[in-house]
């Protein structure tokens, strides 16, 4: 079981993680919405839960609930700028669809 941050995504993250000060990470997780059914969240995490599953890339620590992982297990978070746009994209390989506007997705 993984999950990956580039190196893009954690430096994004590195940023807002040193201004908000005395966090010890991201948690990731899914929660149900949309149209195709879940959509991915990002929170930061003062204190990690007991039975979280922590992954660590790039000084980066993030923070998994158990229930959440069989949903986003194998992603990869990137952060990507696209033209004037820039967004932390989710590269899933369990998604099996998403919804017309990319708000939620499909396992």
């Amino acid at each position: 079981m993984s999950i990956t941050l580039t190196e893009a995504a954690a430096q994004h993250v590195a940023r807002f993680l040193q201004r908000r000060g005395n966090t010890a990470g991201v948690r990731l997780g899914v929660t149900t919405t949309g149209c195709s059914g879940l959509a991915y969240k990002l929170d930061y995490v003062d204190e990690p839960l007991a039975g979280d599953i922590v992954f660590e890339q790039h000084g980066i620590k993030l923070m998994v609930d158990p229930k959440d992982l069989a949903f986003v297990d194998g992603t990869e978070l990137d952060y990507v700028r696209e033209g004037l746009n820039e967004s932390f994209k989710f590269n899933n390989p369990h998604e099996r669809d998403r919804c017309g506007c990319g708000e939620s997705f499909r396992v």
